[in-house]
């Protein structure tokens, strides 16, 4: 993985010694709230309902062992003993003391970790597939890119005030598990007919108030010119964004506004203006970045036997187990998911165990995923008993991947100022309601995904199964949708009718969930059943 050389660390050094001083000068009343507040989210810092929550960037979702455990630490000594891992693969903590965060800040930058580009209105933490590196359908690692796009968009003085946040991803498969074409931009490393590497461009997804699914705009752009692109499409946007109103300031209502082919005319204009300024990075850089991303020192003579006698290591290895590019390794999820949990959370000892076994099974490296669990890229099959019966033991094993218990959750109520309604006593419910390890293989992939507002951060138009907190007349309600993906094959849920109470939306999904298996054609997934069936025999089946 990438490491800090003596720019970045001055870098990340230099913002924690003048957010000291910023803190400093509000305690003391020199500056108000409202002066605070611009410097405090460029540290990652927000004032939520009961405390100020910090978001830590893990760029692209990955991450050692000794960072691992430096978050277990904040985890103790600055919060109430544990994290929460996010959709953006990074993590919050949600009780912090303003007059703690420098420290907080100062030793993260002890171990390479920030909170610079978690918040404000700038390129945010740039994401990737959790399974880069190791994958076995990737053409390349998407993470050398993704860290040259994090050096390029850090502090960029033309983007640091943009009309609105700007998201990017990064892919290097057809299969899709970054949620790419949900971003403001997504990139997905390709090959031409001369085989030669590039990109396909994705310009003006997202979710929120208006969801928007992002059209490609470019088939190919050559890897060398990479940066270039991305910042004829920022520039583009930083011209034209709306800074008038930020219910219409992303970029993907500039680029529905003007249409693909305008924005994408005025992007190649001003490509062709880029190219002749020069500011793609020298192939020397590219290639000292990824240096940091050669494979581990792979065991060539690993079997790939395994011991599946055991029953319950059996189910785990089948839900939870991917295929690794490495004979006789394999890629492990662990799941924050555990019966009645909250969706995400950790506590400093499971997030110290983690690090643990980052440590001893899997190089020294861990994951966060898009869906809020954490990945061991690289472990051998014959370790993957041993791994399984340590997770078991700190309730770290549900063999859940991908079923109805995998949920998304946002904090919601319980925590965020902007929701209207309570996400996670929700997802704890749903996960009681279809513990049954029987029920959630019977309906197999299922992503259920729950925002307690508008804003979407628990991806609810992106769920097969999606739920919406809203406020109606000062009482919580839920809304219910059907027939989203954020993968390959992606598509926005649809709202299916009139909101619902909290246990009426789980009668209405255990409703949904058993129309499916009535109707289910073989091998069908549940969003497959959904799409061939229609939405208004599920909504006969609700409302009656």
């Amino acid at each position: 993985m990438y490491q800090y050389d003596k720019y970045d660390q001055q870098m990340v050094d230099t913002r924690v010694e003048e957010f000291r001083d910023q803190v400093k000068r509000r305690l003391a009343g020199e500056i108000t709230e409202d002066q605070f507040k611009p410097l405090r989210l460029m540290n990652g810092l927000y004032l939520q309902l009961h405390a100020y929550m910090l978001r830590v960037a893990i760029p692209y979702g990955t991450l050692n062992g000794k960072q691992m455990r430096m978050l277990a630490h904040i985890a103790r000594k600055y919060d109430r003993d544990y994290g929460h891992f996010t959709t953006r693969q990074n993590i919050q903590y949600n009780w912090i003391k303003l007059e703690d965060a420098p420290d907080l800040l100062a030793e993260l930058a002890s171990v390479e970790m920030h909170a610079i580009q978690t918040s404000g209105n700038c390129i945010r933490n740039i994401s990737s597939d959790q399974f880069a590196g190791a994958a076995a359908d990737e053409i390349a690692d998407p993470r050398p890119w993704a860290e040259i796009l994090r050096q390029w968009s850090s502090f960029h003085p033309e983007f640091s005030y943009l009309p609105r946040k700007f998201k990017i991803a990064v892919i290097a498969s057809d299969t899709d598990r970054a949620a790419m074409k949900l971003h403001d931009i997504g990139i997905q490393l390709v090959h031409n007919d001369a085989g030669e590497l590039g990109a396909k461009f994705f310009v003006g997804g997202g979710m929120g108030r208006t969801p928007m699914i992002a059209p490609e705009i470019r088939d190919f752009v050559p890897a060398d010119e990479l940066i270039s692109y991305a910042e004829a499409c920022l520039r583009v946007y930083n011209r034209y964004g709306r800074r008038d109103n930020k219910y219409k300031a992303r970029i993907k209502i500039l680029v529905h506004e003007l249409g693909k082919d305008e924005y994408t005319r005025q992007v190649e204009e001003e490509f062709a203006h880029m190219k002749e300024l020069g500011l793609n990075p020298p192939v020397e850089e590219l290639a000292r970045i990824t240096e940091y991303f050669a494979d581990p020192a792979f065991d060539l003579d690993a079997s790939d036997d395994l011991d599946l006698s055991d029953p319950d290591f059996a189910i785990w290895v089948d839900q939870n187990i991917d295929t690794h590019k490495q004979s006789g390794y394999a890629i492990a999820t662990i799941s924050l998911k555990p019966r009645g949990g909250i969706p995400g959370d950790a506590s400093s000892a499971q997030i110290d165990l983690m690090a643990d076994l980052a440590e001893q099974y899997s190089f020294d490296e861990l994951r966060v995923t898009h869906s809020q669990n954490i990945v061991l890229p690289h472990v051998k099959k014959s370790d993957l008993y041993a791994l399984w019966q340590k997770l078991d033991e700190a309730g770290l094993a549900p063999a859940n991947l991908d079923l109805i218990t995998d949920s998304i959750a946002c904090p919601g109520l319980d925590y965020c100022s902007l929701a209207n309604a309570r996400s996670i006593p929700l997802a704890q419910k749903i996960s009681e309601k279809f513990a049954d390890q029987g029920r959630q293989k019977e309906l197999g992939e299922l992503k259920l995904k729950i925002s307690g507002c508008i804003n979407a951060c628990g991806h609810h138009h992106a769920g097969h199964i999606g739920i919406l907190g809203v406020d109606r007349k000062g009482t919580e309600n839920y809304q219910l949708l059907l027939g989203g993906s954020a993968a390959e094959d992606t598509s926005l849920a649809k709202i299916t009718g009139p909101g619902f109470t909290e246990d009426g939306v789980i009668e209405a999904i255990e409703t949904v969930t058993d129309l499916y298996l009535q109707e289910k054609q073989g091998d069908e997934r549940f969003i497959d059943t959904y799409r061939r069936v229609g939405m208004e025999k599920f909504k006969e089946a609700i409302y009656g």
